[in-house]
């Protein structure tokens, strides 16, 4: 099957701020609750976005840190709602109803909502706020009732995975169409808990292997077969502007920054995003390379494990190679600098 490639990026994901009013104990951002200067303004920001429809994209992707703690989010969705296929990722303890209408005029596509867990106990643990878990729920409550589609979306962890099956039963009473199943990434302070929350590939493909899913919710979830290489489609930016390729690559990778390099000049000209791109890999797993004919899995775990970024996905049970995924080099450990 040939590599797929694309000349120019169809779509990006936004990392719109790095603050929150929640501090989820593994949060891959590392959030504060107040930005620092050096996250992009709105004016830059809107002028990125007037960049990208110039520049053909159909598809922008918002996730944070939490969007709605950014003050001027709903100017920035009014300026590419109408204009490119917009999707929020959010935790929802401040969407309201009458904030989710206004989304709905502006254009806003589709709704992921984090849930951390089935229960308050478990969810209220994870972001350290009591009272978030039924201000989650009724987010999601509020998006479907303005007509805004609406998914859930959960990171596997030790702490959760016990409530799998009860998580699809309430994605499903809360009325979302899809629940998603993510693994953990060793990013910000989830490296940091990585072992009280990391679970061994054998518990991950046992847990999901046991799930059934209530009629009519489609569970989404990127485990063997579905372990795709998707750097050659992926296109990212940090709310400092730097291009990374992908949120999950956030700590290993900066491709220059928007504030002095057109975006597309990065896509054209870095070295490492355009071997990423190029899908080269050591191995691949037959069966996860029908995914979009794409080979090796995700490149920032094999990055993460090996130092290589040809190696093969641990996360990937045909490729794992007797990696211990609960266990992380010691390099990952030492904290970079924060642009």
């Amino acid at each position: 099957m040939t590599q797929p490639y694309f000349e120019t990026p169809p779509k990006i994901t936004v990392s719109i701020t790095a603050t929150c009013n929640l501090q989820c104990k593994h949060c891959y951002a590392d959030c504060t609750d107040k930005p620092t200067t050096s996250e992009l303004t709105t004016s830059e920001w809107l002028a990125f976005i007037d960049y990208l429809v110039e520049n053909e994209f159909i598809q922008i992707y918002f996730e944070g840190g939490e969007p709605l703690h950014r003050p001027d989010f709903d100017t920035i969705l009014e300026s590419c709602g109408r204009r490119m296929m917009t999707l929020v990722r959010t935790h929802a303890t401040l969407l309201t109803s009458e904030r989710a209408k206004k989304w709905k005029a502006l254009g806003v596509g589709r709704l992921f909502v984090d849930l951390m867990g089935a229960t308050a106990k478990t969810h209220d643990y994870f972001t350290g706020s009591d009272g978030s878990f039924e201000k989650s729920c009724n987010g999601i409550r509020h998006a479907l009732a303005a007509g805004i589609p609406t998914d859930a979306v959960l990171i596997l962890t030790k702490r959760n995975v016990g409530e799998l099956q009860a998580y699809l039963e309430l994605a499903h009473e809360l009325g979302a169409q899809r629940a998603g199943i993510l693994r953990l990434y060793p990013l910000g302070r989830a490296k940091h808990h990585w072992k009280e929350f990391a679970l061994s590939l054998q518990e991950q493909v046992e847990a999901l292997a046991a799930l059934r899913p209530p009629a009519g919710l489609h569970v989404m979830r990127s485990w063997h077969p579905n372990d795709a290489n998707c750097c050659w489609q992926a296109a990212a930016v940090d709310p400092f502007g730097n291009s990374i390729g992908c949120m999950y690559l956030r700590e290993y990778v900066n491709y220059g920054n928007i504030r002095s390099v057109p975006f597309l000049d990065t896509w054209r000209n870095d070295a490492l995003y355009k071997k990423l791109r190029a899908g080269k890999v050591e191995k691949s797993c037959t069966q996860c390379d029908h995914n979009e004919g794409t080979r090796g899995g995700c490149r920032s775990t094999a990055y993460a494990y090996t130092g290589s970024w040809n190696a093969p996905d641990p996360f990937c049970s045909e490729l794992n190679e007797g990696v211990d995924i609960r266990v992380l080099p010691k390099w990952l450990l030492h904290d970079r600098p924060k642009p």
